[in-house]
């Protein structure tokens, strides 16, 4: 768009220069109106706060007058979310406001309506705090008993997005944020690249199914590669990653016009071809051989915490895992849940739209499955699943998570701005693709700022709904504080909603409520399928 901007203003121009010459000075009056948005163009293409007017100068202008004058069925399009509710609107807007450091308070109250079905809402008490009084800066220490590199982790960090599905300069933004706020950036399965690594931001680093970045030949796990990159000191943490929400039961998908020359270097595939990972590990086949290979990620990363990642599916799996940390006191450092509602660049519709436990019924089990088998006091828990505010953390963490994850809020302090060609490779803002002219648009020392105000906006407003409550600790936040509405006279705590069970109530048959009997019976530590299968199917 640059390049055709500056071409058609040379012709232009030169066919005004030319008229005037050839047949009359009053041509010449054609410039007019011609300089001025030459020289607007000009001004777009060497500003860097804003993406879109770097990569379309002149044209680009369109969007923002449109949120400017936003007649209301115009910005329910241009802002609205993939699911399209007003909601999103206003979540994205917090982000903007809070990523660009303007005032994000509002006038005349609720913009939700607080009687429809499904509205939530935190109590608060008479006896605040004064939010001055509690640790700005609440961290949790992940590390079990057998891990020798414990990490004092923030509250609220970078989902795991790869290099490939987004930018270059999208990673270099991401992860100076993250070295400037003091939070841990989450690599996504596509590998460590040197933009994870150029601004020093902490790494939490992933591995899928297809094992990039410790790939070997044939496409199986390396221990060599894996235990040669995770020396790297920026590598904090590594998360296996056994499903994710946005298409759990599917490989990752990176389409082949995203896969340029380095990408395919770094990930050790070919080009030419669209990246499909397979939908299952190669390196385990049960819920025993998962947790050696944790343990031996753990060893091979010099005591390192290591966990998995996943969108929980079959009950009767997690808690054949659970039986298996048992049986074997190998337990991960920590478990990342995401929701069957989670984003994603690409991925089939069906899995976007009908796969996967939502986020909060799956935290609710994990945490739930770990007090029954009494592995809560070795394992924090990492929740992923639309988490953009305060109010969304405090959430988290009275369901049952220590940990939160942000991804498309922290690509929305980047600049994306939902434009939904993610899987096209056309990302207007150079956002999500590999297009080196759309990419130069994104200014890494501009964006990376604003996702570290984004994060320290946020956490503040945390503390202040902390302080709210009552509370001075985020350890004291429990399911009675966050209420939430069924239908319009009826509503609930999510301690109604989501009961807690008993610590170690799962460790003795008598004691196990009745509701988990049924997958507790499935659950075989052996295997993840067979007892499922052998009650389904006589």
């Amino acid at each position: 768009m640059k390049s055709m901007f500056i071409i058609i203003s040379v012709l232009s121009l030169a066919l005004i220069g030319c008229l005037s010459y050839f047949i009359s000075t009053s041509f010449l009056w054609a410039l007019l109106p011609i300089i001025p948005i030459i020289i607007i163009g000009i001004i777009d293409m060497l500003q860097k706060k804003q993406s879109i007017r770097r990569n379309f100068p002149v044209v680009g202008h369109g969007r923002y007058a449109a949120e400017w004058l936003r007649p209301k069925m115009f910005q329910y399009f241009i802002e609205s979310d993939t699911d399209g509710t007003p909601i999103s609107r206003i979540f994205r807007n917090i982000v903007y406001q809070r990523s660009k450091n303007v005032r994000d308070t509002t006038p005349f109250g609720t913009q939700l309506d607080v009687y429809a079905e499904g509205y939530e809402w935190m109590n608060h008490s008479i006896a605040a705090k004064d939010h001055h009084d509690i640790n700005p800066d609440p961290r949790v220490m992940v590390g079990g008993p057998h891990c020798l590199q414990p990490y004092s982790c923030s509250l609220f960090n970078v989902a795991a997005m790869s290099f490939g599905s987004l930018s270059k300069n999208a990673i270099m933004a991401l992860n100076g944020g993250a070295a400037i706020g003091g939070f841990a950036h989450n690599t996504g399965e596509g590998g460590v690249s040197p933009y994870h690594t150029k601004y020093g931001g902490d790494l939490i680093y992933q591995i899928g199914t297809g094992y990039f970045g410790c790939r070997a030949d044939d496409g199986n796990f390396d221990p060599h590669s894996f235990q040669e990159l995770t020396k790297d000191p920026r590598i904090k943490m590594i998360e296996l990653k056994l499903s994710q929400g946005a298409k759990p039961g599917h490989g990752g998908i990176l389409p082949a016009g995203k896969v340029t020359k380095e990408i395919a270097e770094i990930r050790g595939i070919k080009m030419g071809k669209d990246v499909l990972s397979p939908p299952y590990h190669k390196a385990f086949s049960n819920p025993l051989e998962l947790l050696q290979l944790i343990k031996s990620m753990r060893d091979l990363s010099e005591g390192k915490p290591v966990g998995f990642k996943l969108c929980v599916g079959h009950k009767s799996e997690f808690l054949a895992i659970c039986k298996a940390m048992v049986h074997t006191g190998i337990t991960p450092d920590f478990i990342t849940v995401d929701g069957g509602e989670g984003g994603t660049g690409a991925a089939p519709l069906e899995f976007s739209n009908s796969v996967g436990t939502p986020y909060k019924e799956g935290l609710s089990f994990v945490y739930d499955a770990l007090i029954g088998f009494d592995l809560k006091k070795d394992i924090k828990i990492i929740a992923s699943g639309k988490i953009i505010t305060g109010f969304h953390i405090l959430r988290a963490i009275a369901i049952g998570a220590d940990i939160c994850y942000s991804a498309r809020a922290m690509m929305m302090a980047v600049g994306c701005i939902q434009a939904l060609e993610c899987n096209k490779n056309t990302c207007p803002v150079g956002v999500a693709t590999q297009d080196a002219s759309l990419v130069k648009g994104l200014n890494v020392d501009d964006k990376k700022v604003r996702v570290a105000n984004y994060h320290k906006e946020t956490m503040e407003s945390f503390i202040e709904l902390l302080a709210a409550a009552g509370l001075d600790d985020p350890d004291r936040i429990n399911r009675s504080h966050v209420h939430k509405r069924i239908i319009m006279n009826t509503n609930q705590r999510y301690d109604e909603i989501f009961p807690y069970i008993p610590k170690g109530s799962l460790l003795d048959p008598d004691l196990i409520p009745e509701i988990w009997r049924g997958d507790m019976s499935l659950a075989d530590m052996n295997s993840f399928v067979p007892a499922f299968e052998q009650v389904y199917t006589e």
